[in-house]
């Protein structure tokens, strides 16, 4: 009898072991169901806003069949070119970088879009368009504001054109959005 208490409270203890491994470390679940773990932690599985529809990225990555009446799909992805500082003066370091978004057309639109560093994991914003078919070089952040330098066609040029005006998009954080800001060159 002795004996089977001891072998009941050994598995009663391995069984809430392993339910707060599985909680603590994100291992899969015990129940062996195929439920999809978005984690906070990683700026690549959180939301964006894009154009006011929110986008939940898993692994990099979005598919949802778009509205159109065709058999198309809206793939959103990211792309890239991560830039790590302070956006929000939190002192906690954000995350600014480049998604992009194919409606099954012949245009790939660029974005950019910011995760906030939070106690939690990220959360993500609304993004930016910077334009169709661009070729995105270089984002950065520096004193609190994103800039994002890429190359795009000239005005009237056709978007067969490669691009090759460099332009530079300076964004900052207000009330928790993206917004685009004017810099004034200086002379």
């Amino acid at each position: 009898m002795h004996l089977l208490v001891r072998s009941v409270a050994l598995a009663v203890v391995a069984i809430l072991l392993l339910v707060a491994a599985t909680a603590f470390f994100g291992l899969p679940s015990p129940s062996g169901g195929n439920e999809q773990s978005v984690q906070p932690s990683d700026y690549k599985n959180v939301a964006y806003s894009i154009e006011g529809i929110p986008v939940t990225l898993v692994d990099g990555r979005a598919e949802e069949e778009a509205n159109d009446g065709f058999a198309t799909k809206t793939v959103t992805q990211f792309f890239g070119n991560e830039a790590m500082g302070d956006l929000n003066g939190d002192g906690m370091p954000d995350v600014a970088f480049v998604l992009t978004q194919n409606g099954g057309g012949s245009g790939t639109f660029y974005y950019a879009v910011a995760a906030l560093k939070t106690a939690a994991g990220y959360q993500g914003t609304n993004a930016i368009v910077l334009g169709d078919r661009i070729l995105p070089q270089t984002t950065e952040i520096r004193d609190g504001q994103v800039i994002v330098n890429y190359a795009d066609r000239n005005p009237g040029e056709p978007m067969a054109a490669q691009p090759s005006l460099g332009v530079s998009k300076y964004l900052k954080l207000e009330a928790g959005k993206l917004v685009e800001i004017t810099v004034n060159p200086t002379p």
